[in-house]
């Protein structure tokens, strides 16, 4: 499984937008269709809300590629 850090700005990234700013997919509806598809896990756990707000020190998993999402520097 390959693992890609993803700095956080502000709060939280939609999940849709988090896959398209690690380049996962190409757009943020791109990043629904995958979600739509049931191909995403958030914490282990299958995730089916495309706009779920994922913050620092949770996990995204798809396609055999890991994001750690961490606090970025405000």
């Amino acid at each position: 499984m390959e693992h890609v850090e993803f700095e956080l700005r502000g709060e939280y990234v939609e999940l849709n937008q988090l896959l398209k700013l690690v380049g996962l997919c190409d757009s943020g509806g791109a990043g629904k269709m995958l979600v739509a598809a049931g191909a995403v896990r958030v914490d282990g756990q299958p995730e089916l809300r495309k706009t779920a707000k994922i913050r620092a020190g949770q996990t995204v998993a798809v396609d055999g590629v890991e994001i750690r999402v961490v606090a970025g520097a405000d």
